[in-house]
């Protein structure tokens, strides 16, 4: 079996060719298409396939929205567990403060590193994933991300 790539700030983001590349243009063109004959042909049928391309796009963008979301909530409760392991006594009050966004985005922190962030990110009230995940020196990849 093949090895991930290391996996680092820089490349974490999860691209899937055939669903962002392959699937995503299609339904692209799909729409467009289906608009241009709605406009040049008007009847029921254009109409109704015009809305079937509507259709489509919508479940595309909230199927990926949901399976996120769901990732979300996995990961808030992984790190709940982790934090409560981790985090000297002082810091365990924090933990039910800690948003979504924070630990989606401490998530990639060793074990090392995550209580100082926890410190760091609850003491300067920071919310942006991004710059959360700046932050982190030692990454720990997460390979099993929708």
């Amino acid at each position: 079996m093949a090895q991930e790539p290391t996996q680092n700030f820089k490349n974490h983001a999860k691209v899937v060719p055939p669903y962002h590349f392959v699937a995503g243009p299609i339904l692209v063109l799909n729409f467009v298409w289906t608009l241009i004959v709605l406009i040049r042909i008007q009847t029921f049928g254009s109409a109704v396939s015009f809305l079937v391309s509507i259709a489509l796009i919508i479940m595309f963008l909230y199927g990926r929205s949901f399976s996120l979301k769901v990732q979300d909530r996995v990961i808030r409760l992984e790190m709940q567990l982790r934090l409560q392991r981790l985090l000297p006594a002082d810091l365990q009050s924090n933990i039910p403060a800690l948003t979504v966004n924070q630990l989606v985005a401490l998530r990639f922190a060793s074990d090392a590193e995550l209580p100082g962030l926890v410190r760091k990110v609850i003491g300067d009230k920071i919310e942006d994933r991004q710059a959360i995940k700046q932050m982190i020196q030692n990454w720990q990849p997460d390979h099993l991300r929708a």
